[in-house]
Order: C-alpha cells, then structure tokens, then sequence
C-alpha cells in the first residue's frame, strides 16, 4: 500500500507536501485531494509520468487526464486562447468543480494522449492541491480510481483501488459529494475548444442552470 500522509497534522503535511514534490519529479503519480473527489495526479509534462498515470488507472491514450493549475495566469499559459465570453463563468467558478476543454498553446511540449490538440484545465478549490500545484507546476489528474469504478471521496478508497500503482496519497479527510442524484461527483466538463458555443460533455457538481447564466446563448442546447 501506498504511504498516507495525515493532512490534518502540520507536521504530517508538510511531510507529505515533500514527499508529493519528490514523487512527482520523480516521474511517480499521486493521490491528492481535490474539491469534487480524489485526484491521481503526475507531472503533465513529462510523457513517462502521464503514461504512468493513464496505466495506473487501466486506461489508454484516448482517456487523456485534465491539467490542475494553481490560477487563472497558469491555465493562460496552457491555452491558446481563452475566450472572453467565458470570463464571467471563470471569475464565479475558479477555483471550483468546472473543467474547461480549450484550444492548447501548440508550443507546448507535452503528451497527454490522444487530445486532438486541446486541453482540459482546472483550478480545483481545495488549499492543499492548490499549495502543492503552486511548487510543481501544472500536472495531469484524473480521478483516482480504476477505470470502471466510482471516484472515492476517500483517502483510504483509493489507497486500495490503486496500491502500489501510487507513491503516496494526502489525506485531507471526505471531500466532494455534493453531486445530484444521478450526476457525477466530479467536475462539469465544458467543450470551448470550438469557438463560438460551450458543449457540456459531462455534468458534474456544477448545475448547467448556472453555467447558462453567466454564458449564456454561447451554451449550447442539449
């Protein structure tokens, strides 16, 4: 099993924020904890590290993981552009359970998979994944779970499901569960990789009543 770092214990997590910076330049994936659920994160730019992460979890490269950054200006760097109608719906919402599919800038090296160039950028609302991201930069992260399986809200579920896949997990307790019945835990997905209308590919905590409201006609019906 992977080793667990007490998030709640200063001495504990500052432990295992050391640790969390020493994996990830080491090429290893993590557990971290995340606002929707828990993540399995590793360095988004280094190709090993991403394909450790998509094995971790028994998917290919046409699951490619979203980036976590820290902040707007991060996730500026990522993108080619970022559409102004979108920043009402960014100032509400990041940090926040809302992933955003843009155009990525092509000179970028990186490989996260089968993207068709685009990238899929959040800025999660948890202080412990936002104070790691600040010291490593952005990193792939995916729900820390086996493909096929529920997302944990757990530290100690995904402990288990993942094992020795992962070189530690940051417990920060129960996180996420505020999705509707029927809906995800995770993150809202929103497709802006085509300008002039937002797709909802997969609806997360983030109701689409609200992402209407601060887009409007840019959401597309459906």
């Amino acid at each position: 099993m992977p080793a667990l770092y007490d998030c709640s214990d200063p001495a504990s997590l500052l432990d295992g924020i050391r640790a969390a910076r020493t994996a990830i330049a080491a090429g290893r994936s993590i557990v971290i904890p995340t606002d929707t659920v828990y993540g399995i994160a590793a360095d988004a730019f280094s190709h090993e590290a991403v394909a450790g992460l998509l094995a971790a979890k028994g998917r290919d490269r046409g699951f490619p993981p979203p980036v976590l950054v820290a902040d707007r200006h991060m996730a500026a760097a990522l993108a080619e552009r970022v559409p102004a109608e979108l920043e009402p719906l960014l100032d509400a919402h990041w940090p926040g359970p809302l992933t955003v599919i843009l155009r990525a800038q092509p000179s970028l090296t990186w490989d996260l998979g089968d993207t068709g160039g685009t990238v899929a950028i959040r800025v999660p609302d948890h202080p412990i994944a936002i104070g790691l991201l600040r010291e490593t930069g952005p990193l792939a992260v995916s729900s820390a779970n086996l493909h096929g399986m529920p997302a944990p809200t757990e530290a100690a579920a995904a402990a288990e499901m993942l094992g020795d896949r992962v070189a530690l997990v940051l417990d920060a307790g129960t996180v996420g569960g505020s999705a509707a019945p029927g809906e995800q835990n995770g993150s809202t997905i929103l497709d802006c990789s085509t300008d002039g209308v937002a797709r909802i590919v997969r609806q997360g905590v983030l109701p689409r009543a609200t992402i209407a409201a601060a887009i409007g006609e840019l959401l597309a019906s459906g």
